[in-house]
Order: structure tokens, then sequence, then C-alpha cells
């Protein structure tokens, strides 16, 4: 089947769940008209059905092709990528003066679930170069922002991001890529970097590499990494291309998933080093790189989103045609469509509910992030920023981890089909996987919300957003709907477990740091169990308010997430402040 982006699922989540409209009612965005949202998500899912999905399959099967250091992606994906450009839909968030639309980023972040619904190989290309954009935007020097930035806005230029090394994985601080100062003022880069994503392909004349790398004279550790500038073709005076930089693939990885993808080990130095640019100052690489890995986390929890999409809507349309068995009660002739069934209905709930609420927390991510910087107000920048980065792990990691999960409950859906690779539901199941490894692992995401994000500001982001919470459960008791069931009872529940585990991780990190590092995961779960239920009653609840079509469809899936995963946030708060002791006292089942 093919994919239709689900446009009134989107523009409820992004208005009312993450919070857009009221954003911009408050004035936070300026001069933006919220109402050209509609417009622009439906152009973007007229591009994705049409041409994008359709590739999505040859991608995988066909895959790409090294031959003398060139890559050769699969049939049909130049032209798609040219037609993608010329459409504007890499610079719709890109800043105005180097020829972006200046869109809000949650308006992108709608886009790029859509992307990644139709064919998630292709939009990891605009993914990273979007981030990109971010950090020479953030911290290139003037010169650099003329020469490279409106050619990576428009998609003209695409770029990379290279921080892995064999021997340097989420260990950053150990890596060896070595830079020499230049007498002209530039960096001769000499290193390998493996993993690579697009480091090499054939839609765009030039490629610009964002490469990390350490001077002689560095400190240790992360504190002596500097950020570079590495184009594959040097840029004449005159903005035309000059010579090809020391800098190629010299392999390419076989994978599990994301066939369509080029992931590349990239070479610097067979000639001398690869000419590069320091970005921002020497040794505060990681500081600049950051700003491209939180879009980049942000981007691939919404790659989570749109695959999860993409496997429920396949999900649904075969369990719609597949007849198997019959329904309890059905007396006529012949099988019934395994719709009817209870328990496939209940996977099917449990894949949408699911993703519509990873959905609703990356959109809201993106919104706290658009604030960061929109807001006139100083002191909303600060607190938009204080969610963002509260938020990022969590829609990093919850985001993928429903990827694979809902992924997994599509092939089960499709039965004995969904293991054959005909029906294309493996496919999503394969693509799904690496989301939840690469832009750092979820584990290290977990580790970083319990370790730095729970406990900045002493705990004021997690209050603040506790409080928000309470009140939307509030609104659900109230409203005296019979339809919501035990929603906010459950809600409830769940609310005072993550309030209540917070508090002992914040104790435990000052007290017993490995043991408050052994419920980081499931803390992410119930932290993102309980924000996806009460984001979800409250579109619940703003569908009904503002005449949504069929808006007790909402309330019923909210009903679905309170008392179907909601439900598990007190497990989760024993798992992590009963069974510590269980994980850090392993160490004699794990010796062998």
């Amino acid at each position: 089947m093919t994919y239709r982006a689900p446009i009134n699922d989107i523009l409820l989540s992004l208005n009312h769940g993450a919070g857009l409209a009221a954003a911009v009612e408050a004035g936070h965005y300026g001069d933006f008209d919220g109402d050209i949202t509609a417009a622009v998500l439906e152009e973007a899912g007229k591009f994705a059905s049409d041409v994008l999905a359709p590739l999505n399959r040859v991608g995988d099967e066909h895959g790409i092709k090294l031959d003398n250091g060139k890559v050769t992606t699969a049939p049909g994906w130049p032209d798609a990528y040219q037609r993608w450009t010329a459409a504007g839909w890499n610079a719709v968030s890109g800043p105005e003066a180097f020829g972006g639309q200046g869109l809000p980023l949650a308006v992108n972040a709608a886009c790029t679930e859509i992307w990644s619904a139709s064919n998630v190989a292709f939009g990891l290309c605009p993914l990273l170069t979007l981030s990109a954009i971010e950090a020479l935007d953030a911290h290139g020097s003037a010169e650099l922002k003329k020469t490279y930035l409106e050619k990576l806005v428009t998609g003209e230029w695409t770029g990379t991001m290279q921080l892995t090394e064999p021997n340097a994985g989420s260990d950053v601080g150990a890596l060896r890529t070595r830079a020499e100062r230049a007498p002209d003022g530039t960096y001769r880069i000499k290193g390998t970097k493996i993993f690579i994503t697009y480091g090499e392909h054939d839609m765009t004349d030039n490629i610009v590499h964002f490469v990390l790398a350490r001077l002689p004279d560095a400190p240790a550790g992360t504190k002596g990494i500097s950020l570079f500038l590495v184009p594959k073709f040097l840029v004449n005076a005159d903005g035309s291309l000059g010579e090809r930089n020391d800098i190629h693939a010299s392999g390419v990885e076989h994978k599990l998933g994301m066939h369509a993808s080029p992931t590349c080990t990239m070479t610097m130095g067979d000639k001398g080093g690869a000419v590069g640019y320091l970005i921002g100052e020497e040794n505060q690489g990681m500081r600049c790189m950051f700003t491209m890995m939180n879009q980049a986390r942000l981007g691939v929890g919404l790659e989570g989103v749109g695959i999860a999409d993409r496997a429920y809507q396949q999900a649904l349309a075969y369990a719609q045609e597949r007849r198997q068995g019959k329904a309890i009660g059905h007396k006529s002739d012949g099988m019934d469509p395994i719709i009817v069934h209870p328990d496939v209905k209940r996977m099917l709930m449990q894949m949408r509910s699911m993703t519509a609420a990873a959905r609703t927390i990356c959109y809201a991510t993106a919104v706290a992030l658009d604030v960061s910087v929109r807001a006139k107000d100083a002191k909303v920048r600060a607190e938009a920023a204080a969610r963002g980065a509260l938020l990022t792990p969590i829609a990093k990691a919850f985001s993928t981890d429903i990827g694979n999960e809902v992924a997994y409950l599509g092939v089960q859906i499709h039965g004995g089909m969904g293991f054959i690779e005909e029906t294309g539901a493996a496919q999503h199941y394969r693509d799904a996987r690496i989301t939840s490894i690469y832009e750092g692992t979820n584990g290290i995401q977990s580790v970083d919300l319990v370790t730095r994000k729970l406990g900045a500001n002493g705990g004021a982001s997690v209050w603040a957003l506790l409080d928000e919470l309470a009140a939307v459960i509030k609104q659900v008791e109230t409203s005296n709907d019979p339809a919501f069931g035990t929603t906010g009872a459950k809600l409830r529940d769940a609310h005072a477990a993550l309030e209540r585990t917070s508090k002992w991780l914040l104790e435990r990190l000052a007290s017993a740091p490995n043991e408050a590092l052994a419920g980081a995961t499931p803390y992410l779960r119930l932290f993102a169990a309980t924000l996806g239920g009460c984001m979800l009653a409250g579109e619940a609840l703003a569908a009904k308010a503002n005449g949504e079509a069929e808006p007790q469809r909402y309330v019923a899936l909210a009903r679905f997430f309170a008392e179907n995963i909601a439900v598990q946030a007190p497990s989760l708060e024993k798992t992590v402040t009963e069974s510590a002791e269980a994980v850090t006292g392993a160490d004699a089942v794990l010796a062998g």
C-alpha cells in the first residue's frame, strides 16, 4: 500500500498537544501565521505520497553501490532529490537571510515525520543537512556562512556529521583524527571516520562535512576536540567549485536496514590532509557539535514516529483485507477480516496510540526549541530552552523505541506474510532498528535524562511540566465524559508515580549514583508513558472543544493509552526504586 500523511492527526497534535497554537497566540512566533501550517503539510503529504513513497521499496531492494570512491544511489533517487529542493522542502525552517523560508522548526518537524514515513532512507539526508545548517549558523564565521550556508539551506549541497571512529563511538573523547594548522589559517585533517550517513552520494555536486578532530596541543578527552568544515570540493572565491579535497569514501556498510542510505567510511589525508575550516573556537568542538546532535536527535525521534505510522497504516489495511476465522457470534458463511478479532484490534490500537503519543512528545520538543530562540522575553526563552533540553532525550529514546515496537507489531499482524519481504512489513522492522542506536543510543539518552536534565535548576523544569500535566488530568476528571472511562484515574496514578520516582532519583544521584543509573531506562519509559498519556488526553479535550470531526475517536485513543500503556507507570516506579540492587549486584551472574 502507499502512504497517506494523517494531516488531521498531525495538526491536532502540533497545535494542541504540543502547544503550537498557544505559543503563536502568546506572541512567541512573531508574525508567523499559524493558518498556513495546514497548507504546508498538505503539500508535504502530496509530495511524500507521489514522489518519495514509491521509491521506498525500490531503494530497499536496490541499495547503493560504491565504485572507485563514488557512490551511486538507487534509481530515481537523484531526480527525487532535485524535485525536493526545487519545491523548497529543504529550506522550510532555514534562515531567510540565506534562502530559507523561516518557518518554525515545529512545522518542519511535522514535515520530517512525513518524509520519514514515506521514505526514511531518503529523509535521512536532509535531516543531517538541517543539523549542519544549525551548527554553521550558530558557530560559523561570516565568511563561511557566506560561502556555504545558502547552498546548504536550499539543499543544493548536503551536509554530514562526522564523529564516530573505529575506536571512538559513544566515547567521542577517544577520537584520533588529527588536525594541523596551516600557514594560511586553514587546517589539514587526517584520519578515518566510520558510519557516516550520506558521506558520499550522487544527488548533489558538493557535500559539506562537519568533522571532529584533535589539534596537536589539544587537552585530552572531549575538552580537546575541535570542529571543522571539510568540503568534498573546495570552493573558489567566485563560488564555483574548485579542486577535489583530500576526503573520500573508502568503504560502505552492508546493513540490516536503511539499504538506500549510504553509510560510509570516510578517509582523509591520503594526499597530505583534507583542507578544513574551523567552526567556532579551537578545542570547543563538542559545544558546536551538540548544536548538530540535539537537532539530529529530535530528527531521529521523528524517524521513529514516521516508521511507526507507516507500519500502522500498512497493518491496518492488511487487517481490513485479510480474512481468517469468524467473529464470535457471526453465523453467516465465509471468513471475516482479521480486524474483527479483539486481539488484532488491541495490537492496532497499541500501534496507533503509541505512535500518537510519540508524535506529540517530538512536536512539543520542537515547539520548546522554537520558543527558546523566538520569544521576546528572556525568561520565556530560558524556560523554553530548559524544557527543550528536558524533552530531547525523551523524544529521541521513546519515539525510536516506539518505532521498533510498532514495526514489530506490524509484522505480527501480517502473520507469516509479515516475515516475507514482499509484503513490506519486514522493511519497516529492519529500518527502525538503527534509530534506537545512532545519534546517541537510547541508554545514553536515559542516562542524560537522569544525570543532567532531571536535576537541572533543582528540577524546576520537571516540576513545571508535572504541574501542567496535573492540570490536564483535572480537566479530564471534571469533563464527566463516560467515554474517557478510567483515563483520569490511570493518569493520576501515573503522574504520582513519576513525581515520586523523580524525587527518589534526585536523592540517589547524590548518595548512590549507580542505583540511580540502574533505573535510568525504566525511568525514561515511565516519564514518556505519563507525558504521552496526558498529552493525548489534552488533545482529546481540544478535539471536543474545537468541534473536530469525530472527536470521540481521539477520546478513545487517549483512553486506550491511559488504560494500557500509562497504567504501567506504577510498576516502572517499582522497577526504578526497588530493583536497583538486581542490576548493581549482577556481577556474579555476568562474570561468566
